[in-house]
């Protein structure tokens, strides 16, 4: 059976897209069919991270019933298939959030997999994005205000009756001005999925327009995506945070010594 799930970060900038790329590449990576939605459509970056800001029909299109949703969907370099927004404006002012569930439901015919990057926030954009999905998925980085903006997400989801499978946490340090992963899960009471790096394997893979396990495959960021990837899919793997080199570590690992 087809499962749906929203990827959605109270607050923005903690690197919701770039994980839920991530997790869609690694899904594809595993043999999984999954298809990525930019539900994200005042500000959507799924089609930029990708390499096709612009493309001829987006999910705007099938939200305005201008074309069917089989349309919209566009298939990436490594083969994970996406489903882009539009970066026109124009494009987003008569738009109906709430037909994103009838996409969903169409799209459950033919692929096994979705992916839904939502809105920042918690307005009606987001709010869709959690009512189309069949389970929720938090991003959130170490900071007490992310942290924060994931709790009242959480308490969002009860109240509409969606499960929330659990929180991956992004651009960790393992700095002492972190919270500590005990106390993330403590205040959110949520299995953690994962522990993302904060590395420069990331951003070079997204200058690249491509995801991190595809350009960086042997990097601390691919090995806790892909292990994130396996505890969405079900499987029991151990939870490890990544492997913190040091600044001596990351100079030999920059000239390929280490």
């Amino acid at each position: 059976m087809a499962k749906a799930y929203a990827i959605i970060s109270g607050k923005g900038g903690v690197g919701k897209t770039t994980t839920t790329i991530n997790l869609g590449t690694s899904m594809n990576h595993l043999g999984e069919d999954v298809t990525i939605i930019d539900a994200n459509l005042t500000t959507p970056n799924i089609g930029i991270h990708l390499g096709a800001p612009i493309v001829p029909i987006t999910l705007n299109h099938v939200l305005d019933g201008q074309a069917q949703v089989e349309d919209a969907i566009y298939e990436h370099d490594s083969g994970t298939k996406i489903i882009p927004a539009s970066l026109s404006l124009k494009e987003t002012e008569k738009i109906e959030y709430k037909k994103l569930g009838e996409v969903v439901k169409k799209l459950k015919k033919i692929t096994n997999f979705i992916l839904i990057d939502s809105a920042a926030g918690l307005g009606e954009e987001a709010k869709a994005s959690l009512n189309a999905a069949d389970e929720i998925i938090l991003v959130t980085n170490p900071e007490m205000p992310a942290v924060t903006d994931a709790l009242k997400t959480i308490k969002l989801a009860e109240e509409m009756n969606k499960p929330v499978l659990g929180v991956i946490i992004t651009r960790y340090r393992g700095a002492r001005t972190e919270m500590s992963i005990s106390n993330i899960k403590d205040m959110l009471e949520v299995p953690i999925l994962g522990i993302i790096p904060e590395e420069e394997a990331i951003r070079e893979s997204q200058v690249m327009k491509n995801a991190v396990i595809h350009t960086h495959p042997k990097s601390n960021s691919t090995r806790t995506y892909v292990g994130a990837t396996r505890r969405v899919l079900g499987e029991e793997t151990n939870l490890e945070p990544p492997i913190q080199l040091g600044v001596i570590g990351q100079i030999l690992k920059n000239l390929g010594l280490k």
